[in-house]
């Protein structure tokens, strides 16, 4: 069984928290990327900080978004730490904001899971956490054409995709809103407010945007040796990537992306 205790809210700066980041950076280092990083990785992490800048606009942000917190398992504890995307706080309660940049629907499950243990954490500071997943919506296929099509296609995925309307159909907890005016206070539901590409676009600017998506079918075509695990470039895109890359996702976690 897993238990969560002495859990607390850091900046980014926290002396504890970058040496556990430098650690990572060491073992990265030790780790020579054999590819460069895909544009759809690149766009993700641009999306992210858009967004970031984006609900600071609108809400006001709490600089201490690095939650550092002991894992008990087994009687045995260990410090781990995890970087929320965004967190306000008011009134007694946290709100949490997952930015994630995907072309799965699938992606909103794990995100889902990932938002549940961060309530457990989060538990032992806050009585009510609200969630709220920002969805840059990368390519989700629209409808059940689409998907045949993309299965037809000269690379079909390993997986057949879901459409999101089966995906929230499918969990519960998930409620599709049209703004941030619309997010539920009931303190269990997992909010959704999609984006388009295009909106990205509008708040960033193309020009600082990797748009060149092309290029990651020609990294494809070279047939070059895949990137080391602990080297390859994480971020908010293509979430899918990490349930095959653990480390990918601990960079990503740890403040690496």
């Amino acid at each position: 069984m897993v238990t969560y205790a002495r859990p607390r809210l850091l900046t980014p700066d926290d002396k504890r928290y970058r040496a556990y980041v430098d650690g990572f950076k060491l073992q990265r280092a030790n780790n020579k990327p054999m590819r460069p990083p895909r544009q759809r990785d690149l766009f993700g992490g641009e999306a992210e900080a858009a967004l970031r800048q984006w609900l600071g606009e609108r809400i006001e942000l709490d600089d201490r978004r690095i939650l550092e917190y002991e894992e008990r398992r087994n009687r045995r504890g260990m410090i781990k730490y995890r970087e929320l995307d965004a967190l306000t706080i008011a009134d007694r309660a946290a709100w949490v904001f997952e930015l994630k940049a995907s072309r799965t629907a699938s992606a909103l499950r794990r995100a889902v899971g990932q938002l549940s243990e961060t309530r457990a954490i989060l538990k032992g500071l806050y009585h009510t956490i609200h969630v709220t997943i920002l969805l840059v919506d990368t390519g989700i296929p629209a409808d059940a054409a689409a998907v045949d099509a993309l299965m037809a296609g000269e690379r079909p995925p390993t997986r057949r995709p879901e459409l999101l309307e089966e995906v929230l159909a499918a969990v519960p907890a998930l409620r599709l809103i049209g703004s941030l005016d619309e997010r539920s206070m009931d303190g269990a539901t997992v909010d959704v407010l999609r984006f388009r590409v295009d909106d990205i676009i509008a708040i960033a600017g193309a020009a600082n945007l990797s748009l060149d998506w092309d290029a990651d079918d020609e990294l494809l075509d070279e047939d070059q040796p895949p990137a080391s695990p602990s080297s390859q470039v994480a971020s908010s895109a293509d979430d899918d990537d990490d349930d095959d890359n653990p480390f990918a996702a601990a960079f990503k976690k740890a403040g690496l992306s």
